[in-house]
């Protein structure tokens, strides 16, 4: 029996597990080939539904999941949000065709950290895969700009100056941890201060940009391009 070497089982076990989850035949084929472009990406499975998706993330423990948004039987964003209470190890990537901010507002609020359009994603899926593994949210440029385009239309419309200068330097800071997917109790710990401080920090920026929720705060970090 050949004892495999150490770097060999190292570089097993560095690999970011992915699971494809498509309706269609030739595009779960065509990510798989893309996918394997890569050594240190391994796809483990694949689903042609959203219930499937969500059972195969139990079985197999993927650390990402690429998902179509328009699944059979539960969409892609109803998946991702099962998949993500099941065990929030497990990031989603959003595949899709809309780059509107109503899609993009009910992934983030169902947990999903990637949005990649699919005209995009043979130049950006490395990147995106690479970005949610490490817990970091990952939008492809088209979207971003897009967002960018209308949040600057609206303040146009109300006569507004840019919000985020309504911010201090250090709600600037809690924002960016915040969006870039770090808990309050992290944030405290980067930035050297403590819970309340951070948790206080929140509150004041959300009622001056007026955000509700983990969602909108990366959404509006996304239309700023402070995360991608």
């Amino acid at each position: 029996m050949v004892t495999p070497a150490l770097g060999d089982v190292a570089e097993k076990t560095m690999k970011v597990k992915v699971l494809i989850a498509d309706d269609h035949g030739v595009v779960r084929k065509g990510l798989r080939l893309l996918l394997q472009q890569f050594p240190e990406l391994q796809v483990v499975g694949e689903a042609s539904n959203g219930r499937e998706a969500v059972r195969m993330a139990g079985e197999l423990a993927p650390k990402v999941v690429l998902m179509d948004v328009a699944m059979p039987l539960l969409n892609g964003i109803d998946a991702a949000e099962q998949i993500r209470k099941a065990n929030d190890n497990v990031e989603v990537i959003l595949l899709t065709m809309y780059a509107d901010e109503g899609y993009v507002l009910r992934a983030l609020s169902a947990g999903v950290k990637g949005y990649l359009l699919k005209e995009s994603a043979e130049e950006d899926l490395l990147r995106a895969v690479k970005a949610v593994s490490d817990g970091k949210p990952f939008f492809s440029p088209a979207i971003t700009q897009t967002l960018l385009e209308d949040y600057m239309r609206v303040l146009k419309h109300e006569g507004l100056s840019d919000s985020f200068e309504l911010l201090t330097a250090r709600e600037r800071e809690v924002l960016q941890l915040l969006a870039e997917g770090k808990s309050n109790k992290e944030a405290a710990a980067i930035l050297d201060v403590s819970l309340y401080t951070v948790e206080s920090h929140r509150t004041n920026l959300m009622q001056k940009l007026n955000l509700h929720n983990t969602a909108e705060i990366v959404l509006y970090a996304v239309r700023k391009n402070l995360v991608r």
